[in-house]
C-alpha cells in the first residue's frame, strides 16, 4: 500500500507515452533526477533508497536562504518514490510530503505528483497548502516528459 495522502494536497499529473518501467529509470539516479526535477531550482542532493536524503540549492524565501530536504521515505519502483520536504532552518511542526506515483494508463504511464501532509501543520497547514498550491505549476513534470523516450 502506497502513501495516503491527508486532505490538504496539490496535485499535478501528466501523460507519457512509455512504460513505468521506462519513466522509473528517471527515478533511479541522481543524475537522472537532477536532469528534470531540478528545473526551477537545483536538486543537490538525492539518495533514491528509503532513508536517503532529498535536498535542494538555498533559495531566498521571506528573505532567507533556505534549503528545501528531507528523506526518502517509499522507494518502490517503477510505482511510487515519496520523500520529506521541510525547510531546513525554518522548518514547520512535521514535513510536508512529495509523492510521485506512476500508473499504466492509455498505452503509457500517468505520473502524478503529489505534494501533502499540509494538514500535519497545525493551524497555519491550509494557509502553506494554499500558497504551494499556487506556486507548483507543470515544469517538472513536463520536464520529465522531455525526458523520456518511448
Amino acid at each position: 500500500m502506497g502513501t495516503q495522502p491527508g486532505a490538504l494536497v496539490v496535485r499535478r499529473s501528466i501523460w507519457i507515452g512509455a512504460t513505468p518501467e521506462r519513466v522509473w529509470r528517471e527515478f533511479e539516479t541522481f543524475e537522472a533526477m537532477k536532469r528534470w526535477f531540478g528545473t526551477g531550482h537545483v536538486l543537490v542532493s538525492y539518495q533514491p533508497h528509503v532513508g536517503g536524503w532529498v535536498a535542494t540549492d538555498p533559495s531566498a524565501v521571506h528573505g532567507e536562504p533556505l534549503t528545501f530536504a528531507g528523506r526518502v521515505t517509499v522507494f518502490d519502483p517503477p510505482r511510487e518514490l515519496t520523500f520529506e520536504q521541510d525547510w531546513i532552518g525554518r522548518g514547520w511542526a512535521a514535513p510536508s510530503l512529495i509523492t510521485f506515483r506512476l500508473a499504466p494508463a492509455l498505452g503509457g504511464t500517468l505520473v502524478e505528483l503529489l505534494h501533502h501532509g499540509f494538514d500535519r501543520l497545525g493551524p497555519g497547514g491550509a494557509e502553506e497548502h494554499r500558497g504551494f498550491e499556487n506556486g507548483w505549476g507543470m515544469r517538472q513534470l513536463e520536464a520529465l516528459r522531455g525526458r523520456v523516450r518511448p
